[in-house]
């Protein structure tokens, strides 16, 4: 058999860079089922995946360098197990179970911009809150402290902000202050669009006395916005900081009384797979 060096040369780049992926653990340890959503916006459209978590389940998913995106959790989904649609009390995006649009409000967001050599994320209370989420970095250099609000701000929330199911009365999301008031003072635009002028408002203190290590309004990124380089970042889902069930073994996050979900690529590392099936088919035959 004749070898085809260019063919050869295109599988190997190709594995290559598939070393340079970015891997995301998820894990539920909420007392409820919950259903993640991930999300990233290119050239003005989102682009975006969601599936089920049970109460201590994991999820394993890939994404390749130079990813930006946002990942949080539904409550009180209800969809249809034969083609998906449906919708969630919080953190609804969409009418299937697959993202088509950002979160609705008000949801507490893990955010995400990724590279080769340098990652950023943080988790960010800006659009409010109905879970809390902890971001832990697998290894890597740089910062990479552990990010997150792992207290629960719908026991403490404003009767101005609070967020109730309308069949149970039940508390299931704390509004901010910007979404409820609409105003440029807490949405921090207009003349107060400016980090001199926008500043702590008592409710966004409220947030940060909770959370102190997320972002509570527009202009608190400075000090939540984590940098780091590092190929595997856990998301667990009412989780402590400093308490998790997974850890980090053997260059990847396990996680203990956890049952593993579903394993999922990104659909660009999909299609990377099929084309170079296609190319081996095509070589071999």
């Amino acid at each position: 058999m004749t070898c085809n060096f260019s063919l050869l040369f295109c599988i190997l780049v190709l594995l290559a860079s598939g070393a340079n992926a970015k891997n995301f653990t998820l894990v539920n340890q909420c007392k409820e089922p919950i259903w993640p959503a991930i999300i990233n916006e290119k050239s003005g459209k989102f682009h975006g995946e969601g599936f089920k978590l049970d109460i201590g389940q994991s999820h394993f998913y890939s994404v390749p360098d130079g990813w930006s995106g946002r990942i949080w959790g539904r409550t009180g989904c209800d969809f249809d197990a034969k083609n998906g649609s449906g919708t969630c009390q919080t953190g609804n995006c969409g009418t299937s179970i697959n993202c088509t649009s950002p979160g609705s409000l008000p949801v507490s967001i893990a955010e995400f911009t990724l590279s080769e050599n340098l990652d950023y994320y943080d988790v960010s209370l800006v659009d409010g809150f109905n879970l809390p989420i902890v971001i832990k970095p697998g290894g890597g250099k740089g910062n990479c402290s552990v990010a997150g609000c792992d207290g629960d701000l719908r026991q403490s929330c404003s009767p101005d902000l609070v967020v109730k199911n309308n069949s149970s009365g039940k508390v299931v999301g704390c509004r901010s202050a910007c979404d409820a008031f609409n105003s440029d003072e807490y949405c921090c635009r207009g003349t107060y669009q400016d980090p001199v002028i926008c500043l702590p408002t008592n409710y966004s203190k409220s947030f940060k006395q909770v959370c102190p290590a997320a972002s509570s309004y527009a202009y608190d990124d400075r000090v939540s916005i984590i940098t780091c380089s590092a190929s595997n970042y856990l998301v667990a889902f009412c989780a402590s900081r400093n308490n998790t069930i997974c850890s980090y073994q053997g260059d990847k996050f396990v996680c203990n009384n956890a049952s593993e979900g579903f394993k999922a690529l990104s659909q660009s590392w999909s299609l990377m797979l099929a084309l170079l099936l296609v190319s081996i088919l095509q070589f071999l035959f």
